[in-house]
């Protein structure tokens, strides 16, 4: 057997990893792709990472991003795998980690850049369902990214957009890029191929991928992208989350921010301590917009669900999907009267038919009817749109339908689907069984395929075929279904969704 590559040259000198739980992967945590964003680069767009002398062990994750302090609370998360509020924080953030299963610097493995999701406020590489060697000894190399968060890291304010007009805000999607970037230039020592990236979040990092995907300065670094959770639209409603806030309305809260921390000036608000910052904007933002991405015209030129439906994106294979029970779509009336009139105002002349379907007559006690899944009908009309404007690479959609077991029954709820995407079920909690070991198995599988050549078929470690997981086109109306029970073919869009999918189109 080859000895393992535990030490790596990078553009800034040498790392040292450290192997991982399986010795067949070597783990490199904390490597900085940029400088410190403290001081004067604190609001700024990352800096050049400084040279070091010697070999850095990279042995231990970076810390944190400012936040507030994770594992405080009762909270579903906070459960989950928020659970430590000793984790070190700090506003020197900008690291990122590598697993490889590389011998050598040529071996050219396909990479897959992971950004984490908490909306923009909270997250982290460290947490434990992120972990990438179980993906790794797939024969891919992962790399998670951090990146600044919250006022750190989308902060806008007139002075920054006169002092610095070529990158006045979204600092965190900026990290993002600059550690793309990175891995572009540095991955092939790790054993990489910095052609064949994907880049992949969920959540906010599934926004996070929707915005590098339509950012131009991004075409061509990579060739695909996973974006879980985050095509998060209501067919009932025009506008949503991941429609970035204007320049000068993001401006005027950052004016309001720096009144509540109580500055005058940016070189004032720079010298502010990162806890006195943190502290100050969970204040802000019990009663004020907390701060997130914006049409800077710069990085972000505009709404990414909206650039991807008239094709303003990269051209890459894109997977997309949803959890059963997140975030569900519905259209709230306390009378049938008024259900019908909003019927009616929405949808025209198929209101009629859309009454008769027996989804829309479904209703519970609190006057909540027609329910839906958002993200599924938005994940299809998106692609469609693609592939309307001419897009031909590969289209995957999914579904996550796995009840999750536990004494709080929380069914499949928003993120669930990481502790299998990753295979680390066994760093979770709840009472997991050998179907739920099976199932987080294949889906890694599949995961792991789309990031290598773009289609997630192909055989599971016993040398069956897994199920064909066919691509998404109107005709073909496929997907994937994973179940405590295994994975079958999605379920059929049904005329319903239909006319949600096509208003989507027409409202986005």
């Amino acid at each position: 057997m080859k000895p393992m590559l535990r030490k790596v040259r990078t553009e800034n000198g040498w790392v040292r990893g450290i192997e991982a739980a399986d010795p067949r992967i070597t783990a490199f945590k904390g490597i900085p792709f940029a400088a410190p964003p403290v001081g004067e680069n604190r609001w700024r767009a990352p800096q050049p990472a400084a040279d070091w002398e010697g070999v850095r062990d990279c042995f231990r994750f970076a810390p944190i991003s400012m936040q507030d302090t994770p594992g405080v609370g009762e909270g579903l998360y906070d459960r989950e795998w928020h659970v430590d509020p000793e984790i070190e924080m700090s506003e020197d953030c900008l690291y990122l980690n590598v697993w490889t299963p590389a011998h050598t610097a040529d071996e050219k493995l396909p990479v897959l850049v992971w950004y984490f999701g908490g909306g923009l406020q909270w997250g982290y590489p460290a947490e434990m369902e992120f972990d990438g060697e179980r993906a790794a000894r797939r024969g891919i190399i992962v790399v998670s990214v951090n990146y600044r968060i919250n006022v750190f890291g989308f902060l806008a304010h007139p002075e920054l957009s006169a002092q610095q007009p070529d990158a006045p805000t979204n600092f965190g999607s900026l990290d993002q890029q600059a550690g793309l970037r990175w891995v572009k230039r540095n991955i092939a020592a790790f054993g990489g191929d910095p052609d064949n990236i994907t880049i992949a979040g969920q959540s906010a990092g599934g926004g996070s991928v929707m915005s590098q995907m339509t950012c131009p300065a991004n075409f061509g670094l990579f060739k695909r992208a996973i974006v879980q959770s985050a095509m998060i639209r209501s067919p009932y409603m025009p506008g949503g989350i991941g429609n970035p806030n204007s320049l000068e309305r993001a401006e005027q809260n950052g004016v309001k921010f720096f009144e509540a921390l109580g500055v005058k000036t940016l070189e004032e608000a720079r010298k502010v301590d990162a806890v006195t910052v943190k502290h100050k904007y969970a204040e802000f933002a019990q009663s004020n917009p907390r701060f997130f991405s914006v049409q800077d015209n710069i990085f972000c030129v505009g709404d990414p669900m909206k650039l991807y439906c008239e094709g303003k994106h990269a051209d890459v294979d894109v997977m997309a999907g949803c959890t059963a029970d997140e975030f569900p779509s519905f259209l709230h009336a306390d009378s049938d009267a008024e259900y019908k009139e909003t019927v009616k105002k929405l949808f025209g002349d198929k209101a009629e038919r859309f009454m008769e379907l027996p989804e829309a007559q479904k209703a519970d006690e609190k006057g909540n009817r027609a329910f839906v899944n958002g993200i599924e009908c938005t994940a299809k009309a998106l692609f469609e749109q693609d592939i309307k404007n001419g897009g031909k690479r590969n289209h995957y959609y999914y579904c996550f339908d796995v009840p999750m077991p536990g004494d709080d029954h929380p069914g499949s709820f928003h993120s669930s689907e990481l502790w299998f995407f990753f295979e680390t079920l066994a760093k979770c909690h709840r009472p997991f069984t050998g179907k739920y070991y099976d199932l987080a198995r294949q889906m890694c599988n599949y995961w792991t395929n789309f990031i290598k050549c773009g289609d997630p078929n192909g055989k599971d470690i016993d040398g069956t075929e897994m199920m064909k997981w066919d691509k998404y086109t109107p005709e073909t109306d496929a997907g994937a279904r994973f179940t405590p029970d295994g994975v079958v073919p999605a379920e059929p869009t049904g005329e319903f969704k239909r006319i949600l999918i096509e208003r989507i189109k027409e409202t986005i």
